[in-house]
């Protein structure tokens, strides 16, 4: 997992590393806006059993309901402009989970994945260092940032340059931020 050492990739892509990982599924496309609708008008933003206590509070104090771009893209499209806890309360309502960081590589690296690069794609996952982490060019790049506040996200978007858009480009945000073109794309344990 991770870049390897020739090539430009950012800090946290580095160093590449060995993971263990339990037998999983992941759906081979992004969401797509017309299921992200019926989830919408299906009660998604109303149902509180999908929701964590922590997105459930966001969406009650900023009155969210879907984004209002969602509708009048093209139904097929992935979705976009989702925040982690809608993304979250999303794969809840479906019995299913974001993947982790190294579930998404896993899969994208293995030929697995469509729509990788259209948007990006909220994980599970903690913007955590890998072991052996360096930070280069400064600690400020990636460093300030680890930790539980930031999720990660995945697989870039269309607006992201073609230099940086690997498969091992790691991107982070907040939970609750929407305005970034970001979707989601479902996985579950393996039966």
């Amino acid at each position: 997992m991770g870049a390897g050492r020739g090539g430009f990739a950012y800090d946290n892509e580095r160093p590449r590393h060995g993971e263990q990982l339990d037998a999983f599924q992941i759906a081979r496309r992004p969401v797509s806006n017309a299921s992200w609708m019926h989830f919408s008008e299906g009660g998604g933003y109303e149902r509180r059993e999908w929701w964590s206590d922590e997105g459930w509070a966001w969406k009650e104090e900023y009155d969210t309901t879907h984004h209002p771009g969602v509708a009048a893209a093209h139904p097929d499209a992935p979705v976009c402009h989702v925040s982690w806890f809608e993304a979250d309360a999303f794969a809840r309502a479906h019995d299913a989970r974001l993947p982790t960081e190294q579930e998404w590589e896993r899969a994208a690296t293995s030929g697995q994945l469509t729509g990788v690069g259209r948007v990006w794609e909220w994980t599970s996952s903690d913007f955590l260092p890998y072991p052996g982490f360096r930070a280069y060019p400064y600690r400020e790049y990636s460093e300030v940032f680890f930790g539980s506040r930031y999720k990660v996200l995945r697989g870039s978007s269309w607006a992201t340059d073609p230099r940086v858009a690997t498969l091992s480009f790691r991107n982070w945000d907040l939970p609750q931020r929407r305005q970034i073109f970001a979707g989601l794309r479902l996985a579950r344990e393996e039966d």
